[in-house]
């Protein structure tokens, strides 16, 4: 791997990762030191990691982590909803027994995890079901769009996993994911899928009234 994608696929890694706070100022000079690169290596990923939407630069101050608000994350989470209602129907139409069987796998450990009280387990599996989903829809652009939209909503992703009961709502929405696309449903992965994305935004919103009460 050359330089400078090495650079951008490490930093953008630890982005994903949360090691960095929203607004967290992003040195160069310490970037540079931090993955052994040339500045010009850094300042290449900074700048795809601001056509990405997960950095921004500020004027006379440089780089820093970009932060997405509530109403942000709801739109995003709107496109969202109908590229993965697409990507869920086109894998109910490509699936194999191999694959059905898979996916019913993840679902039942998903459940264990729900029962057992398991946050972390759970927001894993719950990674691992849906680029599951992704792989056998086997749909490049829609991926690339996903995996997008995904790394600008971290934050948010981190509390709505942290809201009470979550994870016992979305497990059912999850099933019926799995359910729909073992039975080579398009239509009722696809309703499913929109159904479980559309629960996200109202978790958003529900997030969005408490700080309001907190504020």
């Amino acid at each position: 791997m050359v330089a400078d994608a090495r650079v951008y696929e490490e930093l953008k890694a630890n982005i994903l990762r949360g090691d960095y706070s929203p607004r967290q100022r992003l040195v160069e000079a310490e970037l540079c030191e931090e993955f052994d690169a040339s500045r010009f290596a850094v300042r290449a990923a900074l700048q795809s990691l601001e056509a990405d939407g997960l950095v921004e630069r500020q004027r006379n101050r440089g780089a820093r982590i970009r932060e997405i608000s509530l109403e942000e994350a709801v739109e995003i989470t709107e496109v969202r909803m109908v590229v993965e209602g697409l990507v869920a129907r086109r894998a109910a139409e490509r699936v194999t027994d191999a694959q059905a069987a898979t996916l019913r796998e993840i679902g039942a450990a998903m459940r264990v995890a729900v029962a057992s009280g398991d946050v972390g387990a759970y927001g894993d599996l719950n990674v691992r079901l849906h680029q599951t989903v992704r792989e056998i829809a086997s749909h490049a652009k829609a991926t690339g769009i996903i995996a997008r939209l995904h790394g600008q909503m971290i934050r948010h992703q981190f509390a709505m996993s942290r809201l009470p009961g979550r994870s016992s709502v979305s497990v059912v929405q999850h099933e019926a994911i799995i359910d729909a696309i073992a039975a080579r449903d398009p239509d009722a992965a696809e309703t499913a899928m929109r159904a479980h994305i559309a629960s996200v935004i109202e978790a958003l919103r529900t997030i969005a009234e408490a700080d309001v009460r907190r504020g």
